[in-house]
């Protein structure tokens, strides 16, 4: 099923609005030093922006590996974004897996706050491309 422009503006829209969202969740989680819940909602923040990034281009992605796989295919490859934003989302994705599931990692601030920033600022990138794109 295809999306109409209006359709695709909404779920755009709607995704970066989550993101934003989930972004201010994790600052909240740090603050109050959830550090597993802080993983978890930083990896996701990324996760609807990059959600909103595909749907704006047009692509259909289903699990979060084909997003990984199409971010790097038509962003990262493409030079559209950089290699460092694509080991980002894969560090994202460790992250968030080992402060869900394994009960033998311990997420600290030490180990989350690197990613923190570079989290908002690539967040903040995908922002601008869309408004850019859409600006168009």
């Amino acid at each position: 099923m295809s999306l109409s422009e209006n359709e695709r503006q909404i779920i755009v829209d709607r995704e970066m609005e989550k993101a934003l969202r989930t972004y201010d969740d994790m600052d909240f989680n740090a603050r109050e030093g959830k550090w597993e819940a802080a993983a978890n909602r930083l990896y996701y923040a990324l996760f609807h922006a990059i959600s909103a990034l595909l749907v704006c281009d047009g692509y259909n992605v289903k699990s979060h590996r084909g997003i990984m796989a199409m971010f790097g295919e038509h962003y990262v490859r493409t030079e559209i974004f950089s290699k460092k934003d694509g080991s980002l989302l894969s560090d994202l994705v460790i992250m968030r897996d080992n402060a869900d599931y394994n009960c033998f990692f311990e997420a600290t601030e030490e180990k989350l706050s690197p990613f923190i920033e570079p989290t908002r600022a690539l967040i903040e990138k995908i922002k601008k491309y869309i408004a850019e794109k859409q600006a168009q």
